[in-house]
C-alpha cells in the first residue's frame, strides 16, 4: 500500500513539474557550425518553441569531433529538460565509427522525437566537365584518388556517410575532405578546392538557384519536390542507392518522462503546422514527428544500419 501511495505521489509530482515546464531558458545544443542545414531547422524550431512556451530557447552551436563534442556536453548535463541535443543521422553513425566515445548513445540519452528527414544532393561547379552521375563515376574510375568530396559536420558525419555509401556502391575512389559546416564545404566547392559536395538540400538550394553549383543527383528514394528535374542517384547510375538524413531531439538519460513527452508533443505540433510545412518544403525538409518510443526504435535501427556501412567500407577517423 505504501509503495502504491509513493508511486502515485511521484507520478503527481512529475506531472506537476511537466505542467510548469519550462520555468527558465532551455538550451538546444547543435553539434555543428552555424549556417548548416540542421542549424537552419533548429533555429526555426527554437523560435517557435520560444513563442509557444513564452520562455527563451537558446541554440548553442558546439562544433567539433564529428558532432561528439556537443553530444558529450549534453550527456553530462542535468537531466531536467533544460539541456537538449539536436542530432542528425551522424549521432547513429558515431557508435560504430569511433572506437572510443566519452558517452554511450543508447545508455546516456533518451530519444524525444524525430523531427524531420531530408535528402542530400550531389553537386559540382558549372565549369566542371561532369554533367551527370554516370560521367562522374567514369571520371572517378579514370582518375582514382584524384577527385575529392566535401562533407559538412566533419569526420563521421552523415554528409560523409552519404558520400562513403556512394563510393562503396559506385566502386570509386574519391577522397573525403571534412568541414565543420556545410557552408564551408560549399565555399570550397565553388572555390575549386574540392570536386563535388554531397550536402543537404537546405544549405545547397540557394546556390543551386543562383547557378553557383550544378546538381547531378539527390540521395532519396524519390525525387525531391524542390528539385523535380534532378534525378535520384539511384536513377542516375547507382541502382539501389538511398539515404535520408534525419534530425531529432535527445535528452540526457533520466529526464522526467512527462517533460520528454511535452517537448515531443510541442515539437511535433510545430513541425506539422500547415504554415510550417510550407516553410520546410521550401528548404527541402520533410516533417516527421514521431513519439519517443517510436523514435527510440528507429534510432536503434539506424545504429545497426550504419555499422554495416562503416564495417564494410573499413572507415575510421582520420
Amino acid at each position: 500500500m505504501l509503495r502504491t501511495i509513493a508511486a502515485l505521489f511521484a507520478s503527481i509530482t512529475l506531472t506537476a513539474v511537466a505542467a510548469d515546464y519550462p520555468t527558465k531558458p532551455v538550451r538546444i545544443v547543435v553539434p555543428i557550425g552555424a549556417g548548416s542545414s540542421m542549424d537552419i531547422v533548429c533555429r526555426v524550431l527554437a523560435q517557435k518553441l520560444t513563442e509557444a512556451w513564452n520562455q527563451t530557447v537558446i541554440v548553442d552551436n558546439r562544433a567539433g569531433a564529428g558532432g561528439n563534442f556537443g553530444a558529450d556536453l549534453v550527456a553530462k548535463s542535468a537531466a531536467d529538460g533544460y539541456n537538449i541535443l539536436f542530432a542528425s543521422s551522424s549521432f547513429s553513425i558515431a557508435p560504430s565509427f569511433y572506437k572510443k566515445l566519452s558517452y554511450d548513445a543508447l545508455r546516456d540519452f533518451d530519444a524525444i522525437t524525430q523531427l524531420s528527414s531530408r535528402n542530400n544532393v550531389l553537386t559540382v561547379v558549372p565549369s566542371s566537365p561532369v554533367n551527370s552521375v554516370k560521367e562522374l563515376i567514369a571520371l572517378a574510375k579514370a582518375k582514382p584518388g584524384q577527385l575529392s568530396f566535401g562533407s559538412g559536420g566533419g569526420t563521421g558525419s552523415s554528409d560523409q556517410m552519404v558520400g562513403e555509401l556512394f563510393k562503396l556502391m559506385a566502386g570509386v575512389d574519391i577522397v573525403h575532405v571534412p568541414y565543420k559546416s556545410g557552408p564551408q564545404a560549399m565555399n570550397d566547392l565553388i572555390g575549386g578546392q574540392i570536386s563535388i559536395y554531397m550536402g543537404g538540400i537546405p544549405v545547397q538550394l540557394p546556390m543551386i538557384k543562383a547557378g553557383k553549383v550544378r546538381p547531378l543527383g539527390t540521395s532519396g528514394l524519390k525525387r525531391s519536390p524542390q528539385l523535380p528535374d534532378v534525378p535520384t542517384i539511384a536513377e542516375a547510375g547507382v541502382p539501389g542507392y538511398e539515404v535520408d538524413v534525419w534530425y531529432g531531439l535527445f535528452a540526457p538519460r533520466g529526464t522526467p518522462r512527462p517533460i520528454i513527452e511535452k517537448i515531443a508533443a510541442e515539437s511535433i505540433r510545430i513541425m506539422q503546422a500547415p504554415d510550417m510545412r510550407e516553410r520546410w518544403s521550401a528548404v527541402g525538409v520533410e516533417p516527421a514527428g514521431t513519439r519517443p518510443k517510436e523514435f527510440d526504435a528507429t534510432f536503434r535501427q539506424e545504429i545497426a544500419k550504419w555499422k554495416k556501412v562503416v564495417t564494410t567500407a573499413k572507415l575510421a577517423p582520420d
